[in-house]
């Protein structure tokens, strides 16, 4: 008989339960997800806490421009190192960081801010321990799971829930209502929903957007009908919940009305987007980049469902894996980030990409924008948790927040970046407006220039190659002027554009624009004009 317990159970039922003070923002018409984690939320080798998160983390994402925030590896789980993602107690709020109370001040507190809250939710599958979690919880293994082979994840080792189950229903559902009642959560990004979607769990499939892909006798018609409920539930709950879903396939209608036999779903991840910058970083020169490919890429979405597109995510961030700041700078950032070390080749091109990435994602991209804590100000190296393989260091789990706020290093630049780049959307809204029109895409200039939301956006991804007085097509005549340079001061640039220039758009068709205008654009620069002349 084994007498050691290795779990701790505590009734939580304080004398004086937190009551929240502040009503929930009202659906954002645009939105800026900063994804986050709040035990790797301080620069300090140790589990951040719900607190340290509420004073130190929500105050930099406010003030960054983000209205959402996505909350990771809140679900209790036994495993830090999983980042979450092997539940163990589905009800529960993550000790680690702190109690229930907390985690509502901090969800609270973000409404205050005006930012609205999703959690993490891991519905695709669950922890196979079986002392701790739901596995084996009656004795067999076919209590919450399907038995047999069906029932675990090869790829995951964890157990695959029988949807078809009444009681699984209302253990999952029950689940849903939970953390938006009890925790004022506005929503949820739906983890793993690739692998709840298919039989196959979309494993070895490469998806091309066929329909055979995803109707017929591999779709799990029982884990496709939850995921409905549970957005139906939501929707009917609170109107104003955003549901985001991580799906790789691009199954169709996943993100249209239930009320019209889609999934319900508001948003889908754009999961095409993060690996084609890092197979763009990782296998091409610059001057091969495609751009005819990237904007491919990052317009390549079904008609009347939103997405969210992102640069990188926590899964780029992983151990194993490299951000898109590494990717480009590498080793260097340990030794050239100082402003006062020379501005070295890889540095400034690294500055300048990491730029230009995230603005042609964010105006391009999607209808939503994600960003992954630290990523915005190019935060080095990887993720990794304390576990065997690492001698159980806190080294890698953490974020350095110090770095971006040292004056003396150029973090601050991208840091700026990113600020600015969202506030401009907060005042035009271009995520909000409709699909961008594409003017041109240049192999050998390597430029790229599109309008939306009233806004011309012009990329010169060319490494040495600027361009004076270059032609630029518009929908709009008048006058126009910059209201976002990559290559201002305060990001790092070279200071090569004048912002006191207007730029006259006459009568002369260009791209198939009826109006047109001549611009100055130096190498790896993106720009932003706007129309002066048209009344807000």
């Amino acid at each position: 008989e084994n007498n050691n317990v290795n779990y701790d159970w505590i009734h939580w039922d304080p004398e004086n339960p937190y009551k929240f003070r502040h009503s929930r923002p009202k659906k954002p018409r645009s939105l800026r997800i900063y994804e986050s984690h709040v035990g790797i939320s301080s620069h300090e080798g140790k589990i951040a806490s719900y607190k340290h998160f509420t004073s130190n983390v929500l105050p930099r994402i406010k003030d960054l421009g983000y209205n959402c925030i996505q909350l990771m590896a809140i679900m209790e789980h036994a495993y830090y190192a999983s980042f979450g993602y092997q539940v163990t107690s589905f009800f529960a709020a993550s000790s680690r960081y702190g109690t229930p109370e907390e985690l509502k001040e901090l969800v609270d507190t973000a409404h205050l801010m005006g930012i609205v809250v999703l959690l993490d939710v891991v519905h695709s599958h669950a922890s196979k321990n079986s002392e701790d979690g739901l596995n084996m919880f009656d004795g067999t293994d076919s209590c919450y799971f399907h038995s047999g082979p069906r029932g675990t994840h090869d790829l995951w080792d964890s157990r695959l829930f029988i949807y078809s189950s009444w009681e699984v229903l209302r253990f999952l559902l029950s689940n849903i209502r939970w953390w938006l009642e009890e925790y004022c959560f506005d929503g949820f990004r739906f983890d793993g929903v690739t692998s709840m979607l298919y039989h196959h769990h979309g494993m070895g499939q490469g998806f091309s957007g066929d329909y055979s892909e995803y109707f017929g006798l591999q779709v799990d018609e029982d884990a496709l009908v939850y995921l409905m409920l549970a957005n139906h539930l939501t929707h009917t709950m609170y109107p104003d919940s955003i549901t985001i879903a991580e799906d790789v396939s691009g199954m169709p209608a996943l993100c249209s009305p239930t009320s019209q036999g889609g999934g319900g779903f508001d948003y889908r991840l754009a999961m095409a987007i993060p690996d084609k910058w890092i197979q763009l970083l990782k296998e091409f020169k610059d001057e091969d980049w495609n751009m005819g490919n990237i904007v491919y890429t990052l317009t390549n979405r079904r008609h009347l469902e939103k997405c969210v597109a992102y640069a990188e995510s926590h899964d780029q961030a992983l151990v194993g894996d490299k951000t898109l700041a590494f990717w480009l700078m590498d080793a260097e950032m340990y030794t050239n980030m100082s402003v006062l070390a020379p501005f070295t080749p890889v540095i400034d091109r690294g500055i300048q990409l990491h730029k230009m990435i995230r603005l042609i994602t964010h105006g391009l991209g999607g209808e939503g924008y994600l960003n992954f804590m630290g990523n915005e100000f190019g935060h080095p190296e990887w993720l990794d948790f304390p576990r065997k393989g690492n001698n159980e260091s806190y080294h890698y789990a953490r974020r350095q927040f110090n770095l971006t706020d040292d004056d003396l290093l150029r973090y601050k630049f991208l840091n700026n970046f990113d600020r600015d780049m969202n506030r401009l959307e907060e005042t035009c809204g271009w995520l909000s407006a409709p699909q961008a029109y594409v003017s041109e895409k240049h192999e050998g200039n390597k430029t790229i220039t599109f309008e939306r939301a009233g806004l011309l956006f012009i990329f010169n991804f060319h490494p040495s190659k600027s361009y004076t007085d270059y032609r630029v097509g518009t929908a709009m005549p008048g006058k126009f002027k910059i209201v976002l340079d990559s290559d201002a001061a305060e990001y790092g640039g070279h200071q090569r554009l004048d912002h006191s220039t207007d730029y006259f758009a006459e009568a002369f068709e260009h791209n198939g624009r009826p109006y047109s205008l001549l611009v100055y654009i130096p190498s790896r620069v993106a720009l932003i004009l706007q129309n002066v002349d048209l009344p807000n």
